[in-house]
């Protein structure tokens, strides 16, 4: 892993594992664990080289929050450095993630959760605020230059559904 960013408040976690949905339910099994109030950003990153895996960061609200998140991670035997791996971690917790279920706007996935602005594949211009997203209760946007950015793509009548599927079909399923 390379240097860390330093962010207020900030941790990673590393913990070895290789997938994306398993670094995400670590994510949720963490909040749970250290009783993390929604305001938290929780994120996954792609480590490359010669050991690929993904880590976990999380970015607290206070001092006092990280140093016990810290003890207590310790204590469930994971590793822990300070900072951010890198600047574009993928969002798993972030304020308002809980509300983004179902088939909503884009001016109400916007309004309700810590999403900066939606982008859409092949498109330069970001959707109108009615136009509907379909979210498929898995909305997973990325930092880009200091922004959370939901990239989406069109869907059937005219919505939108976040790029990222849910449920993807590893690759060389069929072999």
């Amino acid at each position: 892993m390379g240097p860390a960013l330093v962010t207020p408040y900030a941790l990673t976690v590393d913990t070895g594992t290789r997938e994306l949905r398993a670094a995400d339910h670590l994510l949720h099994i963490l909040a749970a664990e250290l009783a993390l109030p929604e305001d938290v950003f929780g994120c996954t990153h792609l480590v490359r080289g010669e050991r690929p895996r993904v880590v976990v960061s999380l970015t607290l609200p206070s001092e006092p929050l990280q140093r016990t998140a810290v003890e207590r991670l310790a204590a469930l035997g994971h590793g822990v450095a300070y900072g951010v791996p890198d600047p574009v971690g993928r969002a798993v917790l972030y304020p308002g993630a809980a509300s983004l279920t179902g088939t909503l706007t884009v001016g109400d996935t916007l309004s309700r959760s810590a999403i900066d602005r939606v982008s859409v594949l092949g498109t330069p211009e970001p959707p109108a605020p009615d136009t509907p997203l379909a979210t498929r209760d898995h909305v997973r946007p990325q930092w880009q230059d200091g922004a959370l950015v939901l990239t989406a793509m069109p869907a059937a009548g005219g919505a939108l559904v976040p790029f990222e599927v849910p449920d993807p079909t590893p690759c060389c399923a069929d072999h």
